[in-house]
């Protein structure tokens, strides 16, 4: 029987420091897993890891652009030497990208987008490929967007950035489905992230109340443990498919 335990296995979590990233890194922890927590710098992502040691899990910290693509390479190199090798990955690092299609800065921000949030993701993909096609159960989670499925005004760089990580995942699907390697995408709809920790709490609670289902944001640990589902063993017939969680705000017209 196909296990539902992720013990012993390494996980490597892009944007670990806060947020998603940081519940995913916690929550792979808490059931056994070596966890890379993996951000832009170290003074961020460090304590993180620490934190995870201090409560009894094996974490290790690494500082990581993921638009560098030596970097990159050097990262992921250096995660499988460490632990010996590489099972998981978790493409979760994120930026806004809002601005009006006018605006003079536009390209720029198309450009920043595109960069983070997708090209980042194949070349992580790339790097951590010989390792995962070593490991008895590959498992690939980009994050997304419920951006992706729907979209705001002024945020055509952030959607169709988000949209383009959706149609990765199902190529990717497809091709290193004969492998045994799964590649699946989650879109989060409205998280309790350092992203929306400008909106007023007023403004948040109207738009739960009219958006979502569940009345309600949702908190970092349920992506999570969504993650964590895609990346068990057992999880070796699910692979390509888009996974809202959201609070029922795609299932909502009204």
């Amino acid at each position: 029987m196909t296990t539902r335990s992720v013990a012993g296995s390494v996980v490597l979590v892009t944007g670990a420091a806060s947020g998603m990233g940081r519940a995913t890194a916690e929550v792979f922890a808490a059931e056994g897993a070596h966890v890379a927590v993996t951000d832009l710098k170290l003074e961020t992502c460090g304590p993180v890891a620490e934190a995870i040691r201090q409560s009894g899990g094996s974490a290790e910290a690494w500082a990581m652009d993921v638009s560098d693509p030596q970097a990159i390479q050097d990262v992921v190199d250096s995660v499988a030497l460490k632990f010996g090798r590489l099972d998981a990955i978790v493409n979760n690092a994120g930026i806004s990208a809002f601005s009006p299609i006018d605006s003079e800065d536009y390209d720029r921000i198309w450009s920043r987008a595109m960069d983070v949030l997708v090209t980042s993701h194949q070349r992580i993909i790339r790097a951590a490929l010989p390792y995962l096609r070593q490991s008895p159960a590959g498992r690939i989670v980009n994050i997304a967007s419920t951006e992706a499925l729907g979209a705001t005004s002024r945020d055509s760089p952030y959607s169709a950035a988000k949209a383009a990580v959706t149609g990765l995942t199902r190529a990717l699907a497809v091709e290193l489905g004969p492998e045994g390697i799964t590649v699946n995408c989650i879109c989060p709809g409205p998280i309790l992230t350092g992203m929306t920790d400008a909106i007023p709490d007023a403004d948040k609670q109207t738009y739960a109340r009219r958006r979502t289902a569940m009345r309600r944001y949702g908190r970092p640990e349920e992506v999570a443990h969504m993650t964590l589902s895609l990346c068990l063993p057992a999880a070796s017939y699910i692979t390509g498919v888009t996974i809202p969680v959201d609070g029922g705000l795609m299932a909502r017209n009204a």
